[in-house]
């Protein structure tokens, strides 16, 4: 498979399978979060900014650098200005970027609602950053305390932000479309049975007594 159609077809799998795949370390924080719902399940390849506080230049840059199908991934941590407002996300919509995903706040969250332009982000505030620091693109940055490399495939839902390294990506892809073929044969008794017995099995090794 090529990148692109991995990309396409993780775009079809939960967030949830993903972590238990991969684990904690490759989940963004609970900060990182859809600012509208509900939020369609987006994935691609990371096109990475690095902002530092106050200024959002290079996001704005990256917006007509990016190719069709990337999640613009930006590391900010800034909680005082916004990173990008409602026309920088219809620009980035119309040039077929699929979401951004930003340790930082943006603003216009009505507008970009309205666009259905998928943002996971830490918030919202209505005053913009400035226009100075330029920086380099596509070098490794770190949002939501997850480090992400530019072409680590971003997968983000409802429930929260995966990264998946491009070079497992295939190989994790591979896996969770086996996880989910597995679960889809299972019935609720099924599951329901194997988890008592494993529930069961733990608290007995640890003593428990009913």
């Amino acid at each position: 498979m090529t990148d692109t159609e991995i990309s396409a077809a993780l775009r079809e799998v939960p967030t949830t399978t993903l972590a238990d795949l991969l684990g904690r370390e490759r989940v963004m924080d609970i900060g990182i979060r859809p600012l509208w719902q509900p939020v369609p399940r987006v994935a691609g390849p990371a096109f990475t900014v690095s902002c530092p506080p106050g200024d959002n230049l290079m996001l704005h840059a990256a917006v007509h650098r990016a190719a069709p199908g990337s999640v613009i991934v930006v590391e900010s941590g800034d909680l005082d200005h916004a990173l990008a407002g409602g026309n920088v996300c219809a620009v980035a919509q119309r040039r077929g970027v699929a979401a951004f995903v930003a340790d930082g706040l943006i603003r216009d969250l009505g507008e970009v609602r309205d666009l259905a332009f998928p943002v996971f982000a830490r918030g919202i505030i209505p005053i913009p950053g400035a226009k100075k620091a330029v920086r380099p693109l596509n070098g490794p940055v770190r949002c939501g305390g997850v480090r992400v490399g530019s072409g680590d495939v971003v997968v983000a839902d409802e429930e929260g932000v995966v990264v998946v390294p491009a070079s497992r990506a295939a190989e994790i892809l591979r896996a969770a479309l086996a996880r989910l073929a597995k679960e889809a044969e299972q019935t609720l008794d099924d599951w329901e049975k194997a988890h008592r017995a494993r529930i069961d099995d733990i608290l007995a090794e640890g003593g428990f007594q009913d």
